[in-house]
């Protein structure tokens, strides 16, 4: 009696948060879908990254700066992105508030002539993200409904799995598999398409659910961190330049000298991104990309503005070698989340998973709605008798 009330507890507590969330899971899982191939889809008309190589060296990073100030004024740089010999400068400028402003500016590293600006929260797949990090609506509202909805989607997995969990060993087949005939109704497959297809993709839905809680609490973020064992600040801390030095107006910043020697240094890199120091004390990141569309072996490189000499940080975020297990874990987190830490075979199976995703609120909600409408002719039969 105990396990039969506990179990409809839990159905009760899966009902409620389906309903309430269904909706933004639905939205969160098919804008999720559609972002996983956004780089394979944009590699058909990103012409404009690209320049004819010339036999001379790229544009300083201070020379870069000016250059692209003079396209955008008045905006915060975050930072510039140089690549291999013939693809060409990306400087992105990004500012969080008031509003979200995320733009690039692509220019010719040999020349510095400007080649394209991109709004990179406008477009098919600014949309996209909107609607996948927001709803579409007000960051501050729709972010944290987004937030929320996906850690519920968490608890309805787990207590799904619970629910379809059978009895019996006779109901085993009936869980696993799809028997259908001619005279099954359509809400059997539907109650089938339910939990047959929710079983098999409960696992790599709470992969998809937990990475995304990860990014979206930071109580979560540290709690996931620790629980594998970090002993590391699991923050992205910039640290502090050793040394202090004036540069006069007109004088050339050391920063200017770190991409060449970075080049002879890190020969099989795929790219490095500079950030300019934000005020005259903290120090010089560089991101150096090891592989081409991965983040999690990303090595964080911190150099003092001024002597150039290299610190390390107490962060997770240094050198990829450096990283232990649990850093490990954690820097996979969004490699894992959108599927492109198994490559190809990973963006298909995040892509699939996602769009199966999108269809368990739609079966949960007529499955809802064909128990509820069966007992209320049921009730009016009753009574008209």
């Amino acid at each position: 009696m105990k396990k039969k009330n506990t179990r409809k507890i839990i159905l009760k507590i899966h009902k409620i948060l389906g309903l309430t969330t269904g909706l933004v899971v639905f939205v969160v899982s098919i804008t999720g879908c559609l972002w996983v191939f956004k780089e394979e889809i944009e590699n058909f008309y990103d012409g404009y990254k690209y320049v004819t190589p010339l036999d001379q060296e790229f544009l300083s990073a201070s020379k870069i700066k000016t250059i692209a100030e003079e396209v955008i004024p008045n905006r915060s740089i975050h930072g510039v992105i140089y690549g291999k010999p013939n693809e060409a400068i990306e400087v992105v400028f990004y500012e969080a508030s008031p509003e979200i402003f995320y733009h690039s500016v692509f220019l010719n590293p040999y020349t510095g002539d400007f080649i394209k600006k991109i709004d990179n929260d406008a477009g098919f797949f600014g949309f996209v993200l909107k609607g996948h990090l927001r709803l579409w609506l007000p960051d501050a509202v729709g972010s944290r409904i987004v937030s929320y909805s996906v850690l519920f989607f968490l608890i309805i997995l787990i207590s799904g799995l619970i629910l379809w969990w059978p009895r019996n060993n006779k109901n085993w087949k009936q869980r696993l598999k799809f028997d259908w005939n001619s005279k099954t109704r359509w809400k059997r497959k539907n109650f089938d398409l339910h939990t047959v297809v929710g079983f098999y993709i409960s696992s790599f839905g709470l992969i998809l659910a937990f990475t995304g809680c990860v990014m979206a609490f930071n109580w979560f973020y540290f709690i996931a961190y620790k629980a594998t064992g970090g002993d590391k600040a699991p923050q992205f801390i910039i640290p502090e330049s050793k040394s202090v030095m004036i540069v006069e107006k007109n004088e050339t910043p050391p920063y200017d000298k770190l991409i060449p020697i970075l080049y002879k240094t890190y020969k099989d890199a795929k790219n490095f991104e500079l950030h300019y120091p934000e005020n005259d004390t903290t120090s010089v990141l560089v991101e150096v990309s090891n592989s081409k569309g991965l983040y999690y072996n990303m090595d964080y490189l911190f150099f003092d503005q001024n002597t150039l000499e290299e610190i390390e940080t107490t962060s997770i975020y240094g050198k990829y070698k450096d990283a232990k297990f649990a850093d490990k874990v954690i820097r996979m987190n969004y490699d894992i989340h959108i599927g492109v830490i198994g490559g190809i075979a990973g963006k298909i199976i995040a892509f699939l998973i996602s769009l199966i995703c999108a269809s368990l609120p739609v079966s949960g909600i007529l499955l809802w709605y064909g128990r509820k409408y069966k007992k209320t002719n049921k009730a009016k039969f009753t009574y008209v008798n």
